[in-house]
């Protein structure tokens, strides 16, 4: 998906994009697309997968560790 110009509208609001993010696991190892945000921040639409389970609009803020 390296190559991908567009990213689907959100399905919500139909206003927005939605952008993948990655991270990286405790040991260090990459988690590609690990949760799909919508770029609107007035929708805030987000789906994300931690340890194996799907999460659907959880609250998104900034993470200080």
């Amino acid at each position: 998906m390296e190559d991908v110009k567009e990213w689907p509208a959100c399905r919500k609001c139909q206003q927005g994009l939605l952008i993948p993010l990655s991270d990286y696991g405790r040991d260090g190892a990459p988690i590609t697309y690990k949760a799909w945000v919508c770029t609107n921040p007035d929708c805030g639409f987000n789906i994300r997968i931690d340890n194996g389970e799907i999460s659907f609009v959880r609250a998104i803020g900034q993470s200080f560790k």
